[in-house]
């Protein structure tokens, strides 16, 4: 592979990776798979960035899949950066050397758009290390004509009101269409434009594009609590609603053939591909069950044929089959029949990270029998099937078990369940719940097998999502998440299954920062200007900065947290996120 740039730039930063950093290979680019074109013959340049570390970021099918589209366009470059480790950050800064590209060690401040996935809100602070590192301001409002434009896509932009002022513009919905829209009309209005300041050709973009949302062209006010009220535009025909770009079939969107091999062990090393878009559920705390409507899927053989080909270019030895439940997939045991037909003389397996709890369970185990995973996961969410009729998922206990057995009979020696706990009108029946029923779960596996099965039961706390029909619920209290913990990890004495869940620091943040509005945004850089760095990990988060940081800001603006994370909106409230509608 040919690389294009300063060779004296890369010859410094091969240097510093020898000597100052561990893990180099997540640094380099050069991988199987990885397109780098030569800069004369395409025009502009697209930096995809993944707020998070390489690791990460390479196991992300979406982010892969639109790096293969806008690298199919003849006049446009498409190249890869992610969030460096700590030990990276501190070499750059040091010598003053530019984050820059995989590809090309291109520096990001040398790109026409820059564009972040933002797939968790635990990610915010590690936008801010990539544009400081990338010299590129922090602040919308700080950059000039010769910046690059800075963009936004993925889940979290349902509501973009936190990132606001480090974001020039959100991309609300599907990406393969919209993100090559935005990115040819903002290289044709600089060239056509070239007069104009830059605050115009954001303004052209605002007042063109449905899906788009540039927050400056929106101004927020508070009601007499202090609450946000819904952003609304300060000039005329910038839209006051943002409605989703929405890709009519995925079928037309092949991914690459030769999906980037990572060069060091990520997270997911395997080939993932996404064989439905959408959730014929209704579950109403689920997100993505609202923001990505309507159900679209790809062909059997389509999928079988892509499988097996970037099984053969790769080497890969699993493919992954995503989808917000994979299992309703229309044709699915056509599919793993296929699939199986042209994967198991390789003896490539394949997995199902995502499985429906219904009648058809034990079925769809069947299908899976010659599989070499070994583990079963599943999310049944509450442990009641009154609380599931609730909260929208109508599945039953009876339908669960028998999966179980089913699975057990066919070789599957583990059991993994997703648990909520903070559901509105949940009980003490409710959380004793959870360990009867992975109690239950383990003893059948016994029964079945001989042997006890490992049966996990993670716990995470309910975080009322923007577009939910729970989006107007505050979470519950501290004291009854802790409550609620200690009556899980101690009322059973039970050694047959293990209890596990989610530090709720980490869940109040969610909370804050998924719900918050413009405000929040103030919160971010402070915590991130006293060091808060990737705080998806466990053994970089530090709740402490993220206190002191919050307090401060309180003192400055006024702003209630407490209000924002746990405090219910009446029915007739306007909320931060109202300008961005998801329904049709």
């Amino acid at each position: 592979m040919r690389h294009f740039t300063d060779p004296a730039f890369r010859r410094t930063i091969e240097s510093l990776l020898l000597s100052d950093v561990r893990q180099p290979g997540q640094y380099i680019g050069g991988e199987l798979g990885s397109v780098a074109k030569d800069p004369e013959s395409s025009r502009f340049h697209l930096a995809l960035a993944f707020p998070d570390t390489y690791t990460i970021g390479m196991s992300h099918f979406g982010f892969q899949l639109l790096y293969t589209l806008i690298n199919r366009k003849e006049d446009w470059i498409c190249e890869r950066v992610f969030t460096p480790l700590p030990d990276m950050e501190k070499a750059l800064k040091s010598r003053n050397l530019p984050l820059y590209s995989l590809e090309t060690f291109r520096p990001l401040v040398a790109f026409d758009v820059l564009g972040f996935s933002l797939q968790y809100e635990m990610s915010y602070t590690n936008v801010l290390t990539m544009l400081d590192l990338g010299q590129i301001p922090l602040h919308s409002s700080a950059r000039t004509k010769t910046h690059p434009l800075v963009i936004a896509g993925g889940p979290c932009v349902g509501n973009p009101e936190p990132m606001s002022p480090f974001i020039d513009l959100f991309v609300i919905g599907d990406g393969e269409e919209a993100l090559e829209q935005v990115c040819d009309f903002w290289v044709e209005t600089k060239q056509n434009f070239p007069s104009e300041s830059r605050r115009d050709w954001l303004l052209r973009i605002a007042r063109h594009f449905s899906f788009v949302y540039v927050p400056e062209f929106y101004d927020v006010s508070y009601d007499a609590s202090g609450r946000a009220l819904t952003p609304k535009p300060n000039l005329p025909d910038v839209p006051e609603i943002i409605r989703p770009a929405v890709v009519d079939e995925i079928e037309r969107y092949v991914p690459s053939l030769t999906p980037i091999v990572p060069l060091i062990e990520s997270v997911q090393d395997r080939v993932s591909l996404e064989i439905m878009r959408g959730c014929p559920g209704r579950c109403k705390f689920c997100q993505s069950t609202a923001i990505k409507r309507p159900i679209r899927t790809r062909n059997v053989e389509s999928i079988a044929q892509i499988a097996h080909q970037s099984c053969l270019n790769t080497g890969m030895s699993e493919v992954s089959l995503l989808s917000l439940s994979t299992s309703d997939y229309p044709h699915f045991e056509e599919l793993m029949l296929r699939l199986r037909e042209l994967l198991t003389p390789m003896k490539v397996s394949i997995s199902v990270p995502s499985l429906r709890v219904n009648h058809l369970l034990s079925q769809t185990m069947q299908c899976l029998t010659t599989e070499r995973t070994g583990g079963l996961t599943i999310a049944p969410e509450a442990s009641r099937d009154e609380m599931r009729r609730r909260i929208g998922k109508p599945i039953t206990n009876e339908n669960l078990l028998a999966g179980c057995q089913s699975a057990f009979e066919n070789g599957f020696g583990r059991v993994k369940m997703y648990f909520m706990c903070g559901l509105p009108g949940e009980t003490d029946d409710d959380l004793d719940g959870i360990t009867d029923l992975a109690k239950e779960i383990a003893h059948l596996g016994k029964k079945t097998s001989g042997r006890f099965p490992t049966v996990i039961a993670n716990v995470s706390n309910f975080v009322p999502k923007p577009h939910t029909p729970f989006e107007r619920y505050g979470m519950m209290p501290p004291d009854y998440f802790r409550e609620a913990h200690r009556r899980l990890k101690y009322v059973n004495k039970d050694r047959s299954f293990n209890v596990k869940y989610h530090e709720l620091a980490l869940s109040l943040l969610e909370g804050l920062l998924s719900r918050g509005d413009r405000r929040v945004g103030q919160i971010i850089e402070t915590v991130w200007r006293n060091g808060a760095r990737l705080d998806s990990w466990t053994e970089h988060f530090q709740n402490a900065l993220w206190d002191t940081a919050i307090t401060a800001v309180i003192l400055e603006t006024g702003i209630n947290t407490e209000q924002i994370i746990h405090v219910p909106y009446p029915d007739d409230a306007e909320l931060p996120w109202g300008h961005i509608c998801f329904v049709p």
